[in-house]
Protein backbone atom coordinates (compact mmCIF):
# COMPACT_ATOMS: atom_id res chain seq x y z
CA UNK A 1 0.00 0.00 0.00
CA UNK A 2 3.09 2.29 0.91
CA UNK A 3 4.84 1.41 -2.19
CA UNK A 4 1.43 2.43 -4.39
CA UNK A 5 0.85 5.73 -2.97
CA UNK A 6 4.59 6.70 -2.86
CA UNK A 7 3.93 6.07 -7.12
CA UNK A 8 0.22 8.02 -7.26
CA UNK A 9 2.31 10.88 -5.14
CA UNK A 10 5.11 10.94 -7.79
CA UNK A 11 2.49 11.65 -10.83
CA UNK A 12 0.80 13.99 -9.15
CA UNK A 13 4.38 15.55 -8.43
CA UNK A 14 4.86 15.55 -12.25
CA UNK A 15 1.47 16.96 -12.80
CA UNK A 16 2.44 19.80 -10.00
CA UNK A 17 5.64 20.81 -12.40
CA UNK A 18 3.48 20.92 -15.70
CA UNK A 19 3.71 17.56 -16.98
CA UNK A 20 1.10 15.47 -18.46
CA UNK A 21 1.91 12.76 -15.70
CA UNK A 22 4.63 10.05 -16.48
CA UNK A 23 5.77 6.74 -18.16
CA UNK A 24 6.93 3.69 -15.88
CA UNK A 25 10.34 4.43 -16.54
CA UNK A 26 10.26 8.34 -15.56
CA UNK A 27 8.22 7.71 -12.46
CA UNK A 28 10.46 4.76 -11.76
CA UNK A 29 13.34 7.18 -12.20
CA UNK A 30 11.55 10.11 -10.19
CA UNK A 31 11.22 7.02 -7.26
CA UNK A 32 14.76 5.96 -7.78
CA UNK A 33 12.84 2.24 -8.11
CA UNK A 34 13.15 -0.77 -9.61
CA UNK A 35 10.63 -0.44 -12.86
CA UNK A 36 8.38 -3.98 -12.52
CA UNK A 37 7.80 -2.72 -8.79
CA UNK A 38 7.08 0.77 -9.56
CA UNK A 39 4.88 -1.05 -12.83
CA UNK A 40 2.32 -3.43 -10.54
CA UNK A 41 1.87 -0.26 -8.33
CA UNK A 42 0.86 2.01 -10.89
CA UNK A 43 -1.24 -0.70 -12.58
CA UNK A 44 -2.71 -1.44 -9.13
CA UNK A 45 -3.80 2.32 -8.67
CA UNK A 46 -5.15 2.37 -11.78
CA UNK A 47 -7.44 -0.58 -11.36
CA UNK A 48 -8.51 0.98 -7.58
CA UNK A 49 -8.83 4.35 -9.87
CA UNK A 50 -6.69 6.70 -8.44
CA UNK A 51 -4.85 7.05 -11.85
CA UNK A 52 -5.77 6.66 -15.30
CA UNK A 53 -3.65 5.70 -18.48
CA UNK A 54 -3.25 8.37 -21.55
CA UNK A 55 -3.26 7.79 -24.65
CA UNK A 56 0.48 9.03 -24.58
CA UNK A 57 0.37 5.80 -22.05
CA UNK A 58 1.76 7.79 -19.45
CA UNK A 59 -0.03 7.36 -15.72
CA UNK A 60 -2.49 10.79 -14.58
CA UNK A 61 -3.92 11.61 -11.88
CA UNK A 62 -7.75 10.99 -11.96
CA UNK A 63 -9.33 14.14 -11.20
CA UNK A 64 -12.80 12.59 -10.86
CA UNK A 65 -11.12 11.25 -7.55
CA UNK A 66 -10.12 14.67 -6.79
CA UNK A 67 -13.58 16.07 -7.06
CA UNK A 68 -15.41 13.24 -5.04
CA UNK A 69 -12.69 14.76 -2.42
CA UNK A 70 -13.78 18.16 -3.01
CA UNK A 71 -17.67 17.15 -2.50
CA UNK A 72 -17.08 14.88 0.58
CA UNK A 73 -15.00 17.70 2.22
CA UNK A 74 -18.14 19.71 1.72
CA UNK A 75 -20.64 17.09 3.62
CA UNK A 76 -17.98 16.75 6.08
CA UNK A 77 -18.15 20.95 6.44
CA UNK A 78 -22.15 20.95 7.31
CA UNK A 79 -21.56 16.94 9.16
CA UNK A 80 -19.04 17.20 11.15
CA UNK A 81 -18.43 20.55 11.35
CA UNK A 82 -21.96 20.88 12.69
CA UNK A 83 -21.09 18.32 15.66
CA UNK A 84 -17.71 20.73 16.09
CA UNK A 85 -20.14 23.64 16.43
CA UNK A 86 -22.29 22.17 19.23
CA UNK A 87 -19.47 20.88 21.44
CA UNK A 88 -17.47 24.36 21.11
CA UNK A 89 -20.72 26.22 22.16
CA UNK A 90 -20.99 23.74 25.15
CA UNK A 91 -16.86 23.87 25.87
CA UNK A 92 -17.68 27.94 26.01
CA UNK A 93 -21.06 28.95 26.78
CA UNK A 94 -21.04 31.20 23.59
CA UNK A 95 -22.37 31.46 19.88
CA UNK A 96 -20.04 29.07 17.84
CA UNK A 97 -19.92 29.39 13.92
CA UNK A 98 -18.39 28.09 11.03
CA UNK A 99 -17.53 30.61 8.02
CA UNK A 100 -15.96 30.48 4.08
CA UNK A 101 -14.78 32.78 2.10
CA UNK A 102 -16.67 33.98 -1.18
CA UNK A 103 -14.65 37.02 -2.71
CA UNK A 104 -14.26 39.86 -0.67
CA UNK A 105 -16.66 38.48 2.60
CA UNK A 106 -16.88 35.50 4.50
CA UNK A 107 -20.28 33.85 4.96
CA UNK A 108 -21.92 31.94 7.61
CA UNK A 109 -22.35 28.02 6.85
CA UNK A 110 -22.72 26.78 10.20
CA UNK A 111 -24.00 28.40 13.77
CA UNK A 112 -24.87 26.33 17.36
CA UNK A 113 -25.78 29.37 19.87
CA UNK A 114 -26.79 28.32 23.14
CA UNK A 115 -30.03 29.41 25.04
CA UNK A 116 -27.44 31.99 27.19
CA UNK A 117 -26.13 33.82 24.78
CA UNK A 118 -27.75 37.36 23.46
CA UNK A 119 -27.52 37.07 19.84
CA UNK A 120 -31.15 37.81 17.70
CA UNK A 121 -31.50 35.72 14.85
CA UNK A 122 -29.33 33.82 12.59
CA UNK A 123 -25.97 34.76 10.88
CA UNK A 124 -26.80 31.56 8.19
CA UNK A 125 -25.78 32.46 4.55
CA UNK A 126 -25.10 36.03 5.35
CA UNK A 127 -22.33 37.64 3.61
CA UNK A 128 -19.57 40.34 6.00
CA UNK A 129 -17.06 42.47 4.91
CA UNK A 130 -14.11 39.84 5.39
CA UNK A 131 -11.16 42.44 6.24
CA UNK A 132 -13.35 43.21 9.25
CA UNK A 133 -15.41 39.65 10.05
CA UNK A 134 -15.05 37.36 12.75
CA UNK A 135 -13.94 34.99 10.33
CA UNK A 136 -11.32 37.09 8.32
CA UNK A 137 -8.04 36.19 9.40
CA UNK A 138 -8.70 33.00 10.01
CA UNK A 139 -9.65 32.49 6.18
CA UNK A 140 -6.78 34.35 5.08
CA UNK A 141 -3.93 32.44 7.40
CA UNK A 142 -2.14 30.77 4.50
CA UNK A 143 -2.87 33.19 1.79
CA UNK A 144 0.30 35.52 0.86
CA UNK A 145 0.15 39.37 1.46
CA UNK A 146 0.24 39.79 -1.95
CA UNK A 147 -2.96 37.92 -2.70
CA UNK A 148 -4.54 39.49 0.24
CA UNK A 149 -3.55 42.94 -1.59
CA UNK A 150 -5.74 41.55 -4.70
CA UNK A 151 -8.50 40.83 -3.14
CA UNK A 152 -9.11 43.95 -1.12
CA UNK A 153 -7.99 46.40 -3.95
CA UNK A 154 -10.56 48.07 -4.62
CA UNK A 155 -12.52 47.35 -1.17
CA UNK A 156 -13.22 50.51 0.51
CA UNK A 157 -12.42 49.48 4.52
CA UNK A 158 -15.72 51.25 5.55
CA UNK A 159 -16.14 51.55 9.61
CA UNK A 160 -18.20 48.99 11.22
CA UNK A 161 -17.00 49.15 14.69
CA UNK A 162 -14.49 50.97 17.21
CA UNK A 163 -11.51 49.12 16.07
CA UNK A 164 -12.10 48.08 12.20
CA UNK A 165 -8.54 47.83 10.55
CA UNK A 166 -8.37 51.29 8.27
CA UNK A 167 -6.59 49.51 5.83
CA UNK A 168 -5.34 46.28 4.22
CA UNK A 169 -1.46 47.22 6.06
CA UNK A 170 -3.49 47.12 9.10
CA UNK A 171 -5.74 43.85 7.84
CA UNK A 172 -2.33 42.36 7.50
CA UNK A 173 -0.56 43.51 10.79
CA UNK A 174 -3.66 41.88 12.87
CA UNK A 175 -2.87 38.99 10.61
CA UNK A 176 0.44 38.60 11.29
CA UNK A 177 -0.07 39.04 15.09
CA UNK A 178 -2.63 36.21 14.96
CA UNK A 179 -0.47 34.14 13.10
CA UNK A 180 2.12 34.19 15.62
CA UNK A 181 -0.52 33.94 18.69
CA UNK A 182 -1.83 30.48 17.35
CA UNK A 183 -5.98 31.78 16.40
CA UNK A 184 -7.53 35.48 15.59
CA UNK A 185 -8.94 37.76 18.04
CA UNK A 186 -11.18 40.51 16.56
CA UNK A 187 -11.93 42.92 19.37
CA UNK A 188 -14.84 45.30 17.98
CA UNK A 189 -13.40 45.18 14.45
CA UNK A 190 -17.00 44.01 13.09
CA UNK A 191 -19.32 45.97 15.58
CA UNK A 192 -19.30 47.64 18.81
CA UNK A 193 -19.21 45.26 21.98
CA UNK A 194 -18.28 42.20 19.78
CA UNK A 195 -15.46 39.91 20.97
CA UNK A 196 -14.62 37.07 18.65
CA UNK A 197 -11.51 34.02 18.34
CA UNK A 198 -11.05 31.99 15.17
CA UNK A 199 -9.09 29.35 14.23
CA UNK A 200 -8.19 28.12 10.20
CA UNK A 201 -9.84 24.62 9.07
CA UNK A 202 -8.20 22.87 6.67
CA UNK A 203 -8.78 19.97 4.20
CA UNK A 204 -6.88 16.79 2.53
CA UNK A 205 -5.05 19.11 0.87
CA UNK A 206 -3.82 20.96 3.68
CA UNK A 207 -5.71 23.66 2.00
CA UNK A 208 -7.92 26.15 4.71
CA UNK A 209 -12.00 25.87 3.92
CA UNK A 210 -13.49 27.18 6.75
CA UNK A 211 -12.73 29.03 10.11
CA UNK A 212 -14.24 28.17 13.30
CA UNK A 213 -15.23 30.96 15.30
CA UNK A 214 -16.62 31.93 19.43
CA UNK A 215 -18.50 35.23 18.97
CA UNK A 216 -19.46 36.78 22.03
CA UNK A 217 -20.00 40.35 23.79
CA UNK A 218 -16.74 41.18 24.67
CA UNK A 219 -17.32 42.05 28.42
CA UNK A 220 -17.84 38.16 28.53
CA UNK A 221 -15.99 36.56 26.50
CA UNK A 222 -12.50 38.59 26.60
CA UNK A 223 -11.94 37.45 30.18
CA UNK A 224 -11.97 34.00 29.31
CA UNK A 225 -9.93 34.32 26.04
CA UNK A 226 -7.45 32.04 26.70
CA UNK A 227 -9.67 28.98 27.78
CA UNK A 228 -12.10 29.50 25.08
CA UNK A 229 -8.53 29.84 22.43
CA UNK A 230 -7.63 26.13 24.03
CA UNK A 231 -11.22 24.99 23.51
CA UNK A 232 -11.31 26.18 19.73
CA UNK A 233 -7.83 25.19 18.72
CA UNK A 234 -8.94 21.40 20.22
CA UNK A 235 -11.99 21.51 18.12
CA UNK A 236 -10.48 23.03 15.26
CA UNK A 237 -7.79 20.51 14.71
CA UNK A 238 -10.20 17.98 15.61
CA UNK A 239 -12.54 19.12 12.53
CA UNK A 240 -9.14 18.98 9.98
CA UNK A 241 -8.83 15.05 11.23
CA UNK A 242 -12.16 14.54 9.75
CA UNK A 243 -11.63 16.69 6.99
CA UNK A 244 -8.01 14.34 6.87
CA UNK A 245 -5.84 17.32 6.24
CA UNK A 246 -2.15 16.10 6.90
CA UNK A 247 -0.79 17.81 9.79
CA UNK A 248 -3.97 17.52 11.99
CA UNK A 249 -2.57 15.01 14.22
CA UNK A 250 0.32 16.86 14.46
Amino acid sequence: MGRGLSAVLAAGERHARGLPGGTVAEIATDLGRDRSQVSRSLRTAEQEGFLRRTPQRTFALDWSLLTDAHLLTRRRLHTDGMLALEQLSDETDEGCFLGILSGDSTVTVGESIPASSKMVGSWLGRPYPAYCSDAGQALFWEASDMEIRKVFAKVPFQRHGPNTPTDVEDFLSRLDAARTRGYSIVDEEAEPGLYSLAVPVRDFRGEVVAALQVVGLKSRLEPLTDHHARALVARGKWLEAMLGCPAANN
